[in-house]
């Protein structure tokens, strides 16, 4: 028999008269989406957005390479960002659960500032500000740093949620067996921490990858700035930032995906109980 999941508790299953009013209003809004869609398809042809020239160099290999360079750029700086942010992170979550109190007031205030201050202020800061102390640093880390920054209060604060979503029990069972405290934490809570927390870090990954698209400020050849020099090519801003859109929405899902089944590998009881 299938475990309830926190929906089937929460909510009783709709009657049939429930379930006519749900297709009716389901029907209603679908066709308000269509509607909606053919009247903006309809204005972009009067204005002539969908003509051929707006549209033709995507027929090109060379478009899509380029295109594909800019992505693997904005990969690259999300992916390095992510794991700076998630080493970061560990850190400003161990000092929260540190027995000293100033460690603690001093980590707190780490993950408040950088949860507080807007990412593209951090990018500012290392493009304005750092080079005039004399350390020059590449396109590449102007936008990574900034961005690791910007996320690792948010990772440190989801790891810390999780380290204390484990039951007490187990740790009070393990000081019993003789765990020492870092062998209890790292064997015992962390490693159950990082299964709850699997799709948080994912989600703040997203966010990372969406942030990268500030790298035009410092130059950097992302997916955003390659499609800048696409619009100006061509002059095409709509057909370019439509398909720009579908590669960003197509890269989310993709991670999306990658969340739900590293949750499922590392935690299979979790999913009858979060659906």
């Amino acid at each position: 028999m299938k475990n309830p999941s926190i929906r089937d508790l929460l909510y009783e299953p709709p009657g049939p008269r429930a379930r006519r009013g749900i297709g009716i209003a389901t029907a209603a809004a679908l066709l308000l989406i269509a509607g909606l869609i053919y009247l903006i398809i309809r204005q972009f042809a009067q204005s002539g957005q969908l003509d051929a020239r707006y549209w033709a160099f995507f027929g090109r290999a060379t478009t899509w390479r380029f295109l594909g360079e800019g992505l693997l750029s904005t990969v690259e700086a999300a992916v390095a960002g992510a794991l700076i942010s998630f080493a970061a992170g560990f850190a400003l979550m161990r000092g929260r659960l540190n027995r000293f109190p100033v460690i603690r007031f001093v980590s707190a205030a780490v993950i408040e500032f950088t949860r507080g201050v807007p990412t593209l202020l951090f990018i500012y800061f290392f493009f304005l500000v750092v080079p005039q102390t004399g350390w020059e640093l590449s396109s590449f880390w102007k936008i990574t740093l900034p961005c690791a920054i910007s996320a690792c209060g948010v990772v440190a604060e989801a790891l810390r949620s999780g380290v204390n979503a484990v039951p007490k029990g187990q740790r009070e069972a393990a000081l019993s067996l003789g765990f020492g405290e870092i062998r209890l934490f790292y064997k015992i809570l962390f490693s159950q921490a990082l299964r709850f927390v699997i799709p948080s870090l994912i989600a703040e990954l997203v966010i990372v990858l969406k942030d990268t698209t500030f790298a035009s400020v410092v130059s950097y050849a992302d997916l955003m700035q390659n499609a800048k020099v696409l619009i100006s090519n061509y002059d095409a801003m709509l057909s370019v930032y439509l398909v720009v859109t579908v590669i960003y929405i197509l890269v989310n899902y993709l991670l999306n995906k990658l969340s739900k089944y590293l949750a499922r590998r590392m935690n299979p009881t979790a999913e009858g109980r979060n659906t």
